[in-house]
């Protein structure tokens, strides 16, 4: 344990009973005392909040920052201004995924790009490599806190936490706020499927704001979750996890998130995705949905359709507001229409599922 990374905030999560486990290098809270099923309503239903200070910051600056950044992202950045963020992709030459990020636009040419915790180095070397004169990139992920605030409640707790003069960003918005003498990065993004906001600050104060905001929420309903719940979240509306459903070794095209590609735009990885766009991709990842009762599937489990098997799921487990079995699975493109009967091995038996439209899971 002693070589795991610790976030500025892994003394309050101790405090406040979390259960903390390694995650990409990192010693995190997977749940509370609360349990993930509690934490995983709680967002759904109220609000949520998640440490994601593991996360990487990246600030990048200077003229030529947002051409620069267009030319190693796979998202159309033109569409963009200030107060505005994109989500996309970082691709290697043959079009699969190093990392989806997040790249927000505060200023003409000042720009914070968020990935993945597990990547935060790669990341780091690989942009360095093709990093365009006169662009300033810095790694600022040891001096930032994250916090992730989701859920319906999230605005009012936002207003309360920041003052009735604060007008919260609009969907995918980012704004700078002062907040007792510290800079605050506030986003309207998150990884829930729930409205909600990031905040990125200094980390000397991260354990003091989440103080403050567990007590300004406590009235709304708002509680600490961790790892267990942000994963069933995020599977409930089939948002990807990186090193799990996105790898080196598959195009955004195959993960059916070709929306976040500009292809008529040039960036490292582009040829690739037009030679399989004309094509054709063989294989796209789809949604399923367990239809017998079973034991939770997990990733890595043996997808067939009758005796044979089509694929292997990428993530899986239990979905707590649907009461069943899902997961992503990369199929054969002919077998990822919903509707279609499949089954799940598990610890040796075969469980019925059917692919189902994304996402799984859908507000009333």
């Amino acid at each position: 344990m002693s070589d795991l990374k610790r976030t500025p905030l892994h003394s309050a999560h101790v405090a406040l009973g979390g259960k903390m486990v390694p995650f990409g290098g990192w010693d995190m809270p997977v749940s509370y005392a609360t349990g993930i099923l509690t934490e995983h309503r709680a967002v759904r239903n109220a609000a949520g909040v998640f440490d994601i200070s593991h996360m990487g910051q990246f600030f990048v600056r200077n003229a030529g920052a947002k051409a620069w950044l267009n030319s190693v992202f796979s998202n159309q950045l033109d569409k963009i201004g200030p107060g505005q963020s994109q989500y996309g992709f970082l691709l290697n030459e043959r079009g699969g995924v190093i990392d989806d990020l997040i790249i927000y636009q505060f200023g003409d040419e000042q720009f914070l790009v968020v990935v993945n915790a597990a990547k935060i180095d790669e990341d780091l070397a690989w942009l360095q490599q093709h990093l365009a004169p006169g662009v300033k990139l810095e790694n600022l992920s040891d001096e930032c806190a994250a916090l992730a605030l989701q859920g319906p409640k999230a605005e009012a707790i936002y207003r309360d936490f920041f003052g009735a003069g604060a007008e919260p960003p609009a969907r995918l918005g980012v704004q700078v706020l002062e907040r007792n003498g510290s800079s605050f990065y506030v986003a309207r993004t998150g990884y829930t499927g729930e409205d909600g906001f990031e905040f990125f600050f200094p980390a000397g104060s991260a354990e003091s704001v989440l103080r403050e905001l567990l007590e300004v929420g406590k009235p709304h309903g708002l509680i600490p979750a961790g790892l267990g719940a942000r994963d069933s979240l995020r599977l409930e509306v089939c948002y990807p996890l990186n090193g799990s459903d996105l790898s080196p070794e598959r195009t955004p095209l195959e993960a059916a998130l070709s929306i976040f590609c500009a292809l008529d735009k040039e960036f490292i990885g582009v040829e690739a995705l037009r030679a399989q766009k004309a094509a054709g991709v063989k294989e796209r990842q789809a949604a399923l949905k367990m239809t017998e009762k079973g034991p939770p599937p997990r990733s890595h489990y043996p997808v067939f359709q009758g005796d044979t098997q089509v694929g292997e799921l990428t993530s899986g487990g239990l979905s707590p507001c649907l009461e069943c079995g899902i997961g992503l699975a990369y199929l054969p493109v002919e077998l990822t229409k919903p509707g279609t009967a499949l089954s799940i091995d598990i610890r040796g038996k075969r469980y019925a599922a059917v692919v189902e439209k994304k996402p799984l899971y859908k507000k009333a």
